[in-house]
């Protein structure tokens, strides 16, 4: 929904979107009835609600002609509207006289029939009533009393908005002339009390005691997602899959190969090697024929080779595609495992024991198996309703599951077969994704909300009984968003079937959780994404994901790179070590055993590229003269030196000759001689006269 604020005066119209990060100061200005300027001013946090400051609150010496205030879920943001003009002026067509605050008429009046208009004043400072500043007072706190709650003065600036919110602190010594402490928050800044005092419209709006805070931002904001050459593209992808569950990935790759759905009857699938990029022919490609409609599939993080499958038959079959790619049609799975009593909707690998996959199925439960002997080795219980999705924890001890009863559950399959924590989940009905994120601490839960608006949950692991820590909103779409995670820099980035925008945010482990990044839009819908490990990175070009993107009939690569300046070293900020995930820890006949075990890692840095913190510093290069050069005070005598100088200049020397001087002339005889009957030169006045 959008709030109008219209300013009669100016005839400013902002349209702000209610929980939207598009404050729309979309900005629309009518002129004589012609609507000829738009701007945006994109916000850092969701709108709560939006209000216009009064005009006598603004500051009119520094050409603001309208302010709005952002409410958001724990400050408020002022946003200025300022015209580029010479400030500690007063212009009058930007500030004809205003409405007042005095009332016209009573509500008696009113009532009778009376149409009185309010009065209306003028902006100009000097006529203007300035009231006798009320003393500032302090709020004792219930606990004690030693603490007390400063409001600061509001920044005006729509270039670098300001966030503001109450913070509290130990009551200091009063300064008498001043009437308010002498200590400073430790939020508050030196530049921003500065700002404060030199800014006149300092105490409009909200009392003069704040705290001004700068909301932090992430380093990855910028960051740019870019699809590659199309020499690496797989093209003419025919006859697709769509009908794969909305939580389904609807594909899955690894570093050597891609595996797709067909809908061709039989449920085969096609193997596409990555290492051969370029335009499939057009006859028919050697599949994998699963028999039975593809739910959901997943390669083995520790073998390229092996991929399982999961049909609408209750049963899970594990190939193995020979080296090179497939040749010939594969008709024969490696492993069969039976157990589910109704259709499976999706499985999941073990993060770091091999030969360990978990399944949820619509018979309400997980089962884990251990594909070394195509044996189920426990049986998870306690789901009311549809399984959504699973998660494994990335040390492998717990295993997290989302349902359609509104629950969050996490097991430790290994000690019970009943959840171990249990909690309030998305309230929506249409599907949701879950993700371990922040070093395993907490989950973060991708769903929908009671009124069907897709939104972000972030749940801590030790209580999730306790709900959501944080929440963000995203939009309003049926599609699931599907995220990926990555560990190293903390970046997650959501997609979903059949739209364009790929979301990315930053989750850190405390407030505000949630930082929104630059989002990538794709040329065409996705039918599918999935991303590689973070080995297939190209450093030396800052990326920090690759993913690939199913469209209709390609696959395409996408790389997520972070704008950096010096890429020449290697951005050692960016890329910490990371884990060996494509290697096992441990066999899944130890971790069953009750051992435990975790990645190695490595350094994605090359040999021939220096760390970004070991660089040589370089000298700042000045590229104005100094503010003292343009105000330094100079004598009359010093500015009539530096005419006359650049007068010479233009003009040349005075003591040099003329260019006629150097001219020569003609006797006077000849010049008589010259002339005919209708000319005659006048020896007298030396004229010459024409008759």
């Amino acid at each position: 929904m959008m709030i109008p604020l219209f300013d009669d005066d100016t005839g400013l119209l902002i349209l702000a979107g209610m929980v939207r990060y598009r404050l729309m100061p979309v900005c629309y200005v009518f002129w004589h009835g012609d609507l000829f300027e738009e701007c945006h001013c994109l916000m850092d946090t969701s709108t709560r609600g939006v209000a216009m400051v009064p005009k006598v609150a603004l500051d009119v010496l520094s050409c603001e002609v309208m302010r709005v205030l952002q409410l958001t879920d724990s400050c408020i943001v002022p946003i200025g509207y300022q015209v580029p003009r010479k400030v500690q002026e007063f212009h009058e067509d930007l500030y004809p006289d205003t409405v007042g605050t005095t009332p016209a008429m009573s509500a008696e009046e009113w009532w009778k029939g009376g149409n009185k208009q309010v009065e209306k004043v003028s902006l100009r400072p000097d006529k203007q009533h300035k009231p006798k500043a009320a003393p500032a007072k302090k709020k004792e706190l219930a606990s004690g009393g030693s603490k007390e709650v400063d409001i600061v003065s509001v920044c005006p600036s729509i270039k670098a908005p300001c966030l503001y919110q109450v913070t509290s602190h130990p009551a200091a010594p009063q300064d008498p002339a001043r009437g308010c402490s002498t200590s400073s928050s430790p939020l508050s800044t030196p530049s921003s009390s500065a700002a404060a005092s030199r800014s006149p419209s300092s105490t409009s709006g909200l009392s003069s005691e704040l705290s001004l805070i700068q909301g932090p931002t992430s380093k990855f904001r910028h960051i740019q997602g870019a699809v590659t050459h199309r020499d690496t593209h797989i093209t003419n992808l025919r006859g697709l899959n769509l009908t794969t569950p909305g939580e389904s990935d609807g594909f899955c790759v690894n570093r050597h190969r891609v595996a797709v759905p067909l809908a061709i009857s039989g449920g085969q699938i096609a193997i596409c090697e990555r290492s051969q990029p370029g335009r499939l022919p057009d006859t028919a490609l050697p599949t994998i024929q699963n028999s039975v409609n593809v739910v959901d599939l997943s390669w083995d993080p520790f073998d390229a080779h092996r991929l399982a499958v999961a049909g609408d038959d209750a049963k899970i079959r594990v190939w193995q595609v020979p080296k090179g790619g497939l040749k010939d049609t594969l008709t024969e799975p490696e492993v069969l495992l039976q157990g589910h009593t109704e259709k499976i909707y999706s499985i999941a690998f073990h993060p770091l024991a091999s030969g360990l996959l978990a399944s949820s199925s619509y018979d309400l439960t997980v089962r884990l198996w251990n594909l070394e002997n195509g044996e189920q080795v426990n049986l998870l219980t306690g789901h009311e309703d549809q399984i959504f999705c699973m998660a494994w924890s990335p040390d492998g001890k717990l295993l997290a599951t989302l349902s359609k009863d509104g629950k969050v559950r996490i097991y430790d399959p290994r000690k019970s077969t009943a959840p171990v924590q249990e909690g309030p989940g998305p309230e929506g009905h249409r599907g949701a994704r879950a993700v371990w994120v922040c070093e395993g601490k907490y989950l973060l839960v991708s769903g929908f909300d009671s009124r069907s608006e897709r939104k972000l949950s972030l749940y801590s692991a030790d209580s999730v009984s306790s709900g959501a820590v944080a929440s963000t909103d995203i939009d309003t779409s049926p599609s699931t968003l599907i995220p990926f995670y990555d560990p190293d820099t903390g970046v997650v980035i959501l997609s979903a079937k059949g739209e364009t925008r790929v979301h990315i945010y930053e989750i850190v482990p405390e407030d505000p959780y949630f930082m929104e990044c630059s989002s990538f839009n794709s040329p065409e819908p996705l039918k599918g994404f999935a991303f590689l490990p973070k080995s297939e990175c190209n450093v030396r070009d800052v990326e920090i994901a690759v993913g690939l993107m199913l469209t209709k009939a390609a696959i395409e690569p996408v790389a997520f790179k972070v704008p950096r300046v010096k890429k020449e070293f290697f951005q050692d900020d960016v890329y910490t070590d990371t884990a060996v995930c494509w290697e096992p820890a441990l066999t899944a006949s130890a971790w069953l055993s009750g051992s435990n075990g975790q990645h190695k890692k490595i350094s994605l840095k090359p040999k021939d590229m220096t760390p970004v913190s070991e660089a040589p510093k370089e000298a700042p290069v000045r590229k104005y003269l100094p503010s003292s050069v343009y105000l330094e005070e100079k004598t009359d005598e010093q500015k009539k030196e530096e005419l006359l100088s650049a007068m010479v200049a233009k003009l040349g020397n005075i003591d040099d000759p003329l260019p006629q001087d150097s001219f020569e002339g003609v006797d006077e005889d000849e010049w008589v001689s010259g002339c005919d009957g209708n000319r005659s030169l006048d020896s007298n006045d030396g004229h010459l006269d024409i008759f």
